[in-house]
């Protein structure tokens, strides 16, 4: 059991039949009354975050989320398929269990799926991708201006703003989970 008092950044609990994963807490010791944990809580199912206050004496179950290697194989419509990368085993999954970051996988790469109790819930992104820019404008030669950022699109079909340097044919760096351009990818 884990209590509230021993709260930190990142542990999933099981709350009210609900696996909750702690987004930010804070021991709260008012100079009149108890103690409380004020906390930000993202339910990992379905992603909605809400806030709470705990008491410091609360206890909850600990809730093991499996995260799994798998390969990202192809879709077929609505079916995405990945592979286990150690049984070889082919599981298919519904686009709305992909969420936002998913845009920035191509076919071959390795994913962390998530999943608890059996059920998967999501599929989790490298943090970074290097992907090629098949469609953007060129840039105008005398244009300096800083941070002036142009539309591309990726190889993937994703769309990002990226500096007017920025060419087709060229691999950049990508954060998947802001969706924004890094970096010129070192060849």
């Amino acid at each position: 059991m884990i209590s509230a008092g021993e709260f930190r950044n990142g542990i999933t609990f099981d709350m009210d039949g609900q696996v909750l994963q702690i987004v930010e807490f804070q021991h709260v010791k008012p100079g009149k009354g108890a103690a409380f944990v004020r906390t930000k809580l993202k339910n990992v199912i379905s992603g909605a975050v809400v806030e709470r206050t705990f008491n410091p004496t609360d206890k909850f179950p600990p809730a093991f989320v499996e995260r799994k290697d798998m390969e990202y194989l192809y879709n077929d419509g609505e079916l995405y398929y990945f592979m286990d990368c150690e049984t070889y085993e082919q599981q298919p999954l519904n686009a709305d269990k992909l969420g936002d970051g998913f845009r920035f996988v191509k076919e071959n790469m390795v994913v962390k799926v998530l999943s608890y109790k059996g059920n998967v819930f999501g599929v989790e992104p490298p943090n970074f991708v290097d992907l090629e820019i098949v469609e953007t404008e060129p840039g105008v030669k005398g244009d300096t201006a800083t941070n002036v950022t142009k539309p591309a699109t990726l190889e993937t079909g994703a769309e990002v703003r990226v500096p007017i340097f920025i060419n087709i044919g060229d691999r950049i760096k990508i954060d998947t989970r802001t969706g924004e351009y890094l970096e010129r990818s070192k060849d």
